[in-house]
């Protein structure tokens, strides 16, 4: 289509959505289908998230901490659930901003996408840092601090150079990101399976002894990170709204393709490495705190170990790449409104690429910051991080409560997908499903001292606090006045006539 061509049908109907909104199209709509769902795999990475704590989960709960893949894995899908009837009728660039700032408030939505945007910065950064020692294994370095800073500030820039160049760049190397991550769970879980297998299928109803004399199930919720930890991403698909093609019937559906495959595949990896474990028991005990890179080395042999570090790389800068865009997305979206410091200058736009450089920028150097600090101090990574899944989980369920209230009042979604009569229930279920994740997580730990039994929990007050603190001192919100917020129902009517009016849209 040349620029004189009228917009073709689902085009105008898109643009004319927005509008409705309150928006005009700053974004090109070059996303499908399978961009859009390969943006949010990517970011939810199951290839990251099971081997960051294929160990730590075992230690904690032997092979039965497999199943929290599954119970997470239906939990978030009725998260999923609900986030598409929000997105349907709100796909707007921002994401969890905008759909609090629609369902409750601009002081609401401030509020929980500060505590969001915190948990994807760090995110980002523990994701850089991670990668950076497959980097280190690649080229056969020793993973000192000084080669973690490197490589992870790399990895950051590397992202921020695709990031760059266009939404069209950002949908090709996420689908790449999706063929690595497939490649590097199901097929690499699919080959131990077959023809690695060392270990009974029954090992996954045996505890090996973990969690010593106390009762099983203490030490089984304890274990619960190891499916908390990877099920968060898909939101990232609706981050992008205004660059997506037919927006209100495309993001649901890859929302919930992103559950679907990255369960399915995470489930997969993590059972191909447990029973291709030549010794098990080792790993329950502890006594090997990395087992994957040894596991593959006895599966693949050295040149097929060093190809999947290939492939893992390639995953972690298409994960780096989805982060950098779903924050940046985030500080757009809010900076449009002018809810931030700042915000004439977070809000420009690439006239040639049609993306928010100077968002994409703080979302690669604050990252690059945290880097430093931890080159400083290398222990505190975890400590800097384990605030992230709670701070996650706290922005989801906020949307998931905002949407539950607005239902209360007579919000009948009025997107193009929305589950109709079964809202409701599986508003309620996501709700309960997300105050018993938001429990797991703010459990203390079984360190011997106060802060690090508590991290979780003190990093999470401190995101909330320092937040509270400016929004009442700084006001931001005042800046935004007129901006439309809480307009779920109106809007809800607004868009039925609307499509009453253009029945061909």
């Amino acid at each position: 289509m040349t620029t004189s061509d009228p917009p073709s049908a689902p085009q105008a109907a898109d643009e004319a959505h927005l509008a409705a909104l309150g928006y005009g199209g700053d974004f090109h709509r070059s996303m499908s289908l399978w961009s859009n769902l390969a943006l949010g795999f990517t970011y939810l990475s199951p290839l990251v998230g099971v081997y960051s704590l294929f160990a730590y989960s075992l230690s904690l709960g032997g092979p039965p901490a497999i199943w929290w893949i599954v119970i997470v894995g239906c939990g978030q899908m009725l998260v999923a659930l609900v986030f598409g009837e929000v997105v349907s009728q709100y796909p707007l660039a921002g994401g969890i901003y905008q759909w609090c700032r629609r369902l409750w408030g601009r002081r609401y939505a401030w509020i929980v996408s500060w505590v969001y945007l915190w948990a994807v910065i760090v995110t980002v950064t523990a994701v850089a840092e991670f990668g950076g020692g497959f980097v280190a294994s690649l080229f056969g370095l020793e993973a000192t601090p000084l080669i973690g800073l490197i490589t992870a500030v790399a990895l950051l820039l590397l992202a921020l150079a695709f990031n760059f160049s266009g939404t069209q760049m950002l949908a090709r190397v996420a689908k790449i990101g999706l063929g690595a991550e497939l490649a590097g769970v199901i097929a690499l879980g699919l080959y131990l399976l077959i023809f690695d297998r060392k270990q009974p299928f029954s090992v996954f109803f045996d505890t090996f002894g973990a969690g010593g004399d106390q009762a099983y199930i203490v030490t089984f919720l304890g274990a619960s990170l190891s499916g908390l930890f990877l099920f968060y991403g898909f939101e990232a698909c609706g981050s992008v709204a205004e660059e997506v093609n037919d927006p209100t019937r495309r993001i649901p559906k890859a929302m919930i393709m992103t559950i679907l495959i990255g369960g399915v595949s995470g489930l997969m990896s993590y059972a191909g490495y447990v029973l291709a474990a030549p010794d098990l028991q080792a790993i329950v005990d502890g006594n090997e705190p990395d087992p994957i890179p040894a596991i593959l080395e006895d599966a693949l042999g050295t040149v097929g170990s060093k190809l999947f570090l290939l492939v893992a790389i390639t995953a972690f800068i298409s994960c780096v790449l989805s982060l950098q865009a779903a924050g940046s997305r985030l500080l757009y979206g809010s900076a449009r409104d002018r809810m931030l410091p700042f915000s004439r200058w977070l809000s420009r736009m690439s006239e040639r690429h049609a993306v928010p450089t100077n968002a994409l920028l703080v979302a690669c150097v604050v990252p690059i910051l945290l880097c430093l600090f931890v080159f400083w101090q290398p222990d505190l990574l975890a400590r800097v991080t384990a605030f992230a899944v709670l701070g996650i989980y706290i922005a989801f369920q906020a949307v998931v409560l905002a949407a539950l209230r607005q239902r209360l009042r007579g919000w009948r979604p009025a997107g193009l997908w929305n589950l109709g009569s079964a809202g409701m229930v599986v508003n309620v279920a996501a709700l309960a499903y997300g105050i018993f994740a938001m429990f797991l997580l703010a459990r203390p730990g079984e360190a011997d001292t106060f802060l690090d039994r508590w991290i979780v929990v003190i990093g999470a007050i401190l995101v909330l606090g320092t937040g509270l603190a400016y929004m009442f001192i700084a006001k931001p919100y005042d800046h935004s006045e007129g901006v439309p917020e809480g307009d779920t129902i109106e809007v809800a009517a607004q868009l039925r006539s609307l499509r009453e009016q253009s029945p061909a849209g």
